[in-house]
């Protein structure tokens, strides 16, 4: 692990992915991908593999160079939207409660994912939304790069070196990493190379992160 960004004395913020940090929707993705895959008479497992380490557009390139990528991406995205709509979501343990206690304008959402889908996800799961959404039609970059965290911390009026990010991906860790943050990682086995600190479940690290949004003048224990 590498030694954290000093930060300065100024008020601290909490940017948290979505998908895997506070919802568990690795299911859901999997049966989406695998629906996707057998309308283009594909095997499932394979595609949703190259889905896991590819962006959508790379990942038809690979596994359907023939078909339009714009047909396929509309199919995919019709078959997530009724996903949020029907499928069975569930937050991680303790997730809820971090959201609520968090003080109000200190956090925000940074998500390859689209807001109208976050919305719904938080709806049927009890999440509090809050002002800042960052997803992937706000940045022209997404994850590794760091413009998505950059572009929340920007909105929320903070320094990157005020912000903490909670990731569970190794590309959300490079995006926090690069864009000078404070990154700790929950919900895996095994700590993702980068991250400051680590935390095998989210509700392990709510104290942490609640400490790190509510101390005062950058005084929370790093």
């Amino acid at each position: 692990m590498t030694g954290e960004p000093t930060r300065p004395d100024r008020a601290q913020y909490v940017l948290f992915d979505v998908d895997g940090t506070l919802i568990d929707a690795v299911h859901n993705q999997r049966e989406v991908w695998h629906t996707w895959a057998r309308r283009y008479g594909l095997d499932p497992h394979e595609v949703h593999q190259v889905a896991l380490r590819t962006r959508p557009m790379e990942t038809f390139a690979q596994v359907a160079p023939d078909r339009d990528p714009h047909a396929c991406l509309a199919l995919l995205h019709a078959l997530e939207d009724e996903d949020v709509r029907s499928g069975v979501y569930e937050a991680f343990d303790g997730a809820a409660r971090l959201l609520h206690a968090l003080p109000s304008g200190s956090w925000a959402l940074v998500t390859s994912n689209y807001e109208h889908r976050v919305r719904g996800r938080f709806l049927r799961t009890g999440l509090p939304v809050p002002d800042v959404i960052v997803d992937a039609a706000a940045v022209a970059e997404g994850k590794p790069s760091p413009v998505p965290y950059l572009r929340a911390a920007e909105l929320l009026g903070a320094e990157p070196g005020d912000c903490l990010v909670i990731e569970d991906a190794p590309s959300g860790v490079r995006s926090g990493l690069r864009a000078g943050m404070t990154v700790w990682g929950v919900n895996t086995a095994v700590a993702v190379d980068g991250v400051h600190r680590h935390f095998a479940r989210l509700r392990e690290a709510a104290a942490d992160i609640l400490a790190f949004a509510s101390a005062p003048h950058g005084t929370a224990a790093a």
